[in-house]
């Protein structure tokens, strides 16, 4: 798996990250964590990751979003040679046990970002599945299909080739905005899009970083902007 890299964005979440880190390592993946200014503490907590081999830690001063740590990630993974990048979150929410089918998937669709598909628990805030139905609704209009399973799921496995010229020429939200964003603009760019279903747990810490009035604005924002590119794309023959 020397051509894939995982990729964490960090944000006061030191309790968990080692764990996750740990887990990646196991199965013979390098690591790139950046950290979204983090106060004092969880940055030298942070710290003992960066003494680790085949894992990069790299620090912020201040925070700006985990879309824009995320984007920074991946093209620092394309300048190192990388050729595929592992989003993952630093909370363990994400099953990292289905990495291997992400892997399997992969080997089959080269091309194709490999998306992971939630399955929920009982421990899943209501507000938070009552949102995802109406990001789903929104990205049926926005991409005129049903090919986007889900919009929000941070657990993907992005073919570097195709989406670093993607964030070259389009604009992708630098907050929570971006999981979503990248998908649709991804599919308008006709990058294939495979599915694998995982189940998800909320943060293990109890630490969620979603702001309930302003990243539900944002969203709401991201997805009056891409519906209105969308009517623009198609009036001028473009693929949505």
């Amino acid at each position: 798996m020397e051509e894939i890299v995982a990729v964490i964005p960090h944000y006061n979440h030191s309790k968990t990250i080692a764990k996750v880190v740990k887990k990646l390592i196991d199965l013979k993946l390098a690591v790139i964590v950046i950290d979204d200014g983090s106060n004092t503490q969880e940055k030298e907590n942070l710290s003992s990751l960066d003494l680790l081999q085949n894992v990069q830690v790299i620090y912020r001063a201040e925070n700006s979003g985990k879309g824009s740590v995320v984007k920074d990630a991946m093209n620092i993974a394309f300048e190192q040679g990388f050729q595929y990048a592992l989003q993952v979150d630093a909370d363990g929410q994400h099953n990292l046990d289905d990495i291997p089918q992400f892997f399997a998937k992969l080997t089959q669709n080269p091309t194709a970002i490999i998306c992971g598909k939630p399955v929920y628990g009982e421990d899943a805030p209501k507000a938070r599945l009552y949102g995802r139905k109406i990001t789903d609704f929104w990205n049926m209009i926005n991409t005129l299909s049903t090919d986007l399973k889900d919009g929000m799921c941070g657990f993907r496995l992005y073919p570097l080739t195709s989406i670093i010229p993607l964030l070259s020429n389009e604009y992708i939200g630098d907050r929570m905005d971006f999981d979503t964003e990248i998908l649709v603009k991804a599919h308008w760019y006709q990058i294939p899009m495979i599915w694998v279903d995982t189940s998800v747990k909320y943060a293990e810490d109890g630490i969620s970083h979603f702001q309930g009035f302003r990243d539900n604005w944002m969203i709401s924002k991201m997805h009056a902007r891409l519906f209105f590119k969308m009517l623009l794309r198609k009036l001028t023959g473009k693929a949505v």
